[in-house]
């Protein structure tokens, strides 16, 4: 429930709107092809909002679910796009009123029973539910070396153990539901190294290290990370695989 859900991210609320990456058009547009009706699409776990964003320009309506309200406070304003306070596992949302159901990046936090009873009850018979994630990024071997150290070596005790299921894609995870298909997907962004940096410090482990510690989680790498990415203005492009299930609901 709200007042005990695992918050990890409303600390650093602002970061992650400012340095999360954004989802490509081709999945929202991959997902909305799921739907045989597009009135109303749900965003559960919204936090600040990215995916919710990306819906809007397929459904005529979108509600994002979070129960974090410093993250919602920081959600771009849309007018097809209206956010509520609640967890994924009970949004008091109407029973059989959506056309499609998502959680971005956010499955794992959620209790899995109470969370697919929910989505059961929300959508509307046949309806298609999308659970979509994604782990370390791509940039080139050099820099890619010097975040992984940071994410395993240096980080690794500070992860949340539900941080496991992202980085096997969600295979860990059982769902009552035929499975759909999905095709190849990934995001793309081209950031140069303060964002980049930024991105880093939104990672759940980072903030646990900061809260227990009060120190800088990223100082141990920071002169192999200049180093390995070249000038700092430089633009980088940047990949991260998408891991996607979807699913067909009732």
């Amino acid at each position: 429930m709200a007042e005990s859900f695992k918050d990890h991210f409303s600390g650093v609320a602002a970061g992650y709107r400012a340095f999360r990456p954004s989802y490509p058009a081709a999945l929202f547009a991959w997902l909305a092809s799921l739907s045989a009706r597009r009135e109303l699409a749900v965003d559960l776990g919204c936090g600040s909002g990215q995916a919710a964003l990306g819906l809007a320009a397929h459904f005529a309506e979108v509600v994002g679910v979070d129960p974090s309200p410093e993250q919602l406070a920081r959600a771009e304003p849309h007018p097809g796009v209206r956010y509520r306070v609640a967890p994924a596992e009970a949004t008091g949302l109407a029973a059989a009123s959506a056309d499609l159901a998502i959680a971005a990046q956010a499955l794992h936090w959620f209790d899995p029973e109470p969370f697919q009873r929910e989505v059961t009850r929300l959508l509307r018979p046949g309806a298609p539910f999308a659970a979509f994630s994604y782990a370390l990024c791509q940039i080139d071997p050099q820099v890619d070396a010097v975040v992984d150290r940071l994410y395993r070596e240096l980080l690794g005790p500070w992860w949340p153990p539900e941080r496991a299921h992202v980085d096997a894609g969600y295979r860990t995870l059982s769902f009552p539901w035929p499975e759909l298909a999905a095709p190849p997907l990934a995001i793309e962004e081209e950031w140069d190294l303060a964002r980049f940096v930024g991105y880093l410090g939104t990672w759940s482990a980072a903030s646990a290290f900061r809260r227990s510690t009060g120190g800088d989680p990223l100082a141990p790498v920071a002169d192999a990370l200049r180093a390995a990415w070249g000038p700092p203005e430089l633009p980088r492009r940047i990949v991260w695989p998408l891991a996607v299930r979807a699913f067909r609901v009732g």
